[in-house]
């Protein structure tokens, strides 16, 4: 889980994802599967990434009352999925239930899937947190404060930017996990994310892992543009 670039499968369907992975090969890939890809191909899409010998991080956010997120997370552990998450805000009960049906959901002596939280995602700014979420504190706060209610739970980390990462791992220690999403190249565009990073920037952070989305799957050459990302993350001079 430390040290993996993940990237994000935004495609609108399953005939997307199999025209893209071709290009890698038989390199093993950690792949995210996120709202728009499920919704569109359900649990099968999961078996099929698995099948292929990939890590999938189901990114679903799950966000609800205590007892349907823990019947909900029975059922994705049921998947094989390597990650999953939800959001902080849901609190620490429903954290707590997640993780309740995550180890029901399982098999006997098989592993559950790592749990995080999303704290503020990437496309937040601290001025439409204070006016849309009426959080007066600041944007690194309120992160850090989830992070914190995130470990009571027992989650084993949280998604944040690249940029709260360091103070994450002062306030709750080096071994929770800080998935970090909004990655780009130097010179790359934001598009609709606020706090992006570079890899090298995310590494230097204390990062655990990065998450990248269409550097890769909108790049001319994907397999070229993931290994320059992958080398930069793992501090590869070429």
């Amino acid at each position: 889980m430390n040290n993996s670039l993940i990237i994000a499968l935004d495609f609108p369907d399953k005939k997307k994802v199999e025209e893209f992975l071709p290009s890698f090969g038989n390199e093993k890939l950690f792949l995210k599967v996120g709202m728009e890809l499920f919704y569109a191909e359900g649990p099968s899409i999961v078996t099929y990434l698995k099948e292929q010998g990939h890590d999938v991080f189901l990114d679903l956010k799950l966000h609800d009352i205590p007892n349907t997120v823990k019947g909900g997370m029975r059922n994705l552990a049921r998947l094989g999925a390597d990650l999953v998450n939800v959001h902080a805000a849901g609190g620490r009960e429903m954290m707590e239930a997640a993780l309740e049906g995550l180890e029901a959901g399982v098999g006997v002596g098989e592993k559950r899937p790592f749990c995080i939280a999303v704290t503020q995602l990437t496309s937040t700014s601290e001025t439409q947190m204070s006016r849309d979420q009426l959080i007066t504190v600041s944007l690194e706060e309120s992160v850090c404060h989830y992070a914190s209610v995130a470990q009571q739970a027992g989650l084993d980390g949280v998604v944040c930017s690249a940029h709260e990462a360091k103070m994450i791992s002062e306030r709750v220690g080096e071994g929770f996990l800080k998935v970090t999403p909004g990655i780009r190249l130097a010179g790359g565009g934001a598009g609709d994310q606020k706090r992006v990073a570079t890899p090298k920037f995310a590494r230097g952070e204390g990062a655990s892992a990065i998450v990248v989305g269409r550097p890769i799957t909108q790049a001319e050459n994907p397999l070229e543009s993931y290994l320059a990302l992958k080398n930069e993350w793992e501090g590869v001079l070429l």
